[in-house]
């Protein structure tokens, strides 16, 4: 690894965003059954920056909390956290920042949009299909309750993502460099 400056950045960009999700994941408002967070908006982040590389810090975040560390909503840790109702947002983590990353590698900021828009879709994507299945309710009842009370919400996380990559875009190391 010694000299391999992608690689190190990698790293370096994946511990940022493990730890980033996690502390996002303490800012959490109790809603039944899923609740209120800020981990979306640090998964639609670590998309923007991370671009194709965004799968490697949410599967390892998974990981760590499957293994026991507290690093889902309030501490929370286990795979009974994976099992229960919130267990499909949570792997939707991981397709929704590997979308948004493809999406960010394209210059126009309307595929951009696009992107945090899809990602957001998979994670509810994700987590209706769990809700049903885990929870048992039919589809409906799971859009009530794991859906359209989180879509303002999650509007305002994707448009303040998009704002804060804008921002600091020009600043971080791109990982396309050499």
């Amino acid at each position: 690894m010694a000299g391999n400056y992608h690689r190190s950045i990698i790293i370096t960009h994946t511990t940022l965003f493990i730890a980033m999700t996690t502390v996002f994941s303490w800012t959490s408002i109790p809603f039944i059954p899923v609740p209120i967070t800020l981990q979306t908006m640090a998964v639609l982040l670590t998309g923007t920056i991370m671009k194709r590389y965004a799968g490697i810090p949410m599967a390892l975040y998974l990981l760590l909390g499957a293994i026991g560390l507290p690093v889902f909503h309030n501490g929370t840790a286990g795979l009974g956290v994976l099992l229960g109702p919130t267990g499909g947002y949570l792997v939707g983590f991981i397709p929704a920042a590997i979308l948004v990353g493809l999406c960010y590698e394209q210059a126009l900021e309307k595929i951009q949009i696009a992107g945090l828009a899809l990602g957001t879709f998979i994670i509810y994507l994700c987590g209706l299909s769990w809700l049903v299945i885990s929870v048992p309710m039919n589809l409906t009842a799971a859009i009530t309750a794991g859906m359209l009370p989180f879509l303002p919400g999650d509007t305002i996380k994707a448009a303040a993502a998009f704002l804060i990559t804008r921002r600091i875009l020009p600043y971080t190391t791109r990982l396309s460099d050499p």
